[in-house]
């Protein structure tokens, strides 16, 4: 089962959050770290008694309300993509930025009995998928969906199945429509299918198939937050980096 975590609410383009205080902190993140968020939002406001509130969405949303102004005192983007675009538009700040993470991808089907397949040109995804949908975040903004669809063009089987994908506003609502029934596979990552007991993952892309998935972590421009370098320096942690191995993610960051 999925943790609960609180959510600051994005209403019209804008996420809506209580003023920043010192002892509070706004931390915008992948929605492939959920599970990890909760771990670390109790750990942290365990050791440093200070407010974690903690945003969760696809990058590339998370991004776009960064650049309409959304009060982001640190941005975990699940691609480094997102990351340049904001730095380009002088949004972090400077010298804070650094790889935390890493992840894969995988293809997960419903139920907890799927048979394993072999994630290669041969695969007969078309055949798998039937008449059923193939479940993916956004294939051209959602990182995830970024990820799948570059490993299913570099094994020759996005054409055969692109009218068959179903996509969804992060790697999470993928999942779901997965672990409901809905679809009967899906392309998540690595993590999010650890966080799911009712689906199987069937198969893993190989790594050479996409661009290296790399989580990058920032503190924002407009942000003053005093806290921001502690919580940084929380995510170098070892306490942090067992919540994110715990999720199956391969922490990178000294």
């Amino acid at each position: 089962m999925i943790p609960s975590i609180r959510y600051s609410v994005i209403v019209l383009g804008v996420a809506c959050a209580a003023p920043v205080h010192s002892d509070e902190i706004t931390v915008f993140a992948a929605a492939s770290m959920t599970n990890a968020m909760s771990e670390l939002e109790m750990q942290f406001e365990a050791a440093t008694g200070h407010d974690l509130v903690v945003s969760l969405a696809g990058s590339s949303a998370l991004a776009r309300q960064i650049q309409q102004g959304a009060p982001a005192d640190i941005f975990i983007s699940a691609n480094p993509d997102w990351m340049d675009r904001l730095e380009q538009d002088g949004l972090v700040a400077a010298d804070t930025r650094f790889d935390l993470s890493n992840n894969a991808i995988v293809l997960v089907a419903a139920g907890t009995d799927a048979a394993a397949v072999t994630v290669g040109p041969d695969m007969d995804l078309a055949g798998l998928l039937g008449d059923g949908r193939l479940a993916m975040a956004l294939v051209e903004s959602v990182p995830a969906g970024i990820y799948g669809k570059a490993s299913l063009e570099s094994l020759g089987l996005w054409d055969s199945v692109a009218p068959q994908v179903a996509q969804t506003d992060n790697v999470r609502a993928a999942l779901a429509f997965v672990a409901v029934g809905e679809a009967p596979y899906g392309i998540v990552y690595a993590t999010d299918a650890v966080a799911e007991d009712s689906v199987t993952v069937v198969g893993t892309f190989p790594p050479d198939t996409h661009p290296p998935i790399v989580y990058p972590a920032a503190a924002m421009a407009e942000s003053d937050n005093p806290l921001n370098q502690s919580f940084l320096d929380f995510l170098r942690g070892a306490e942090a980096r067992a919540a994110f191995e715990r999720q199956g993610f391969v922490v990178v960051a000294d």
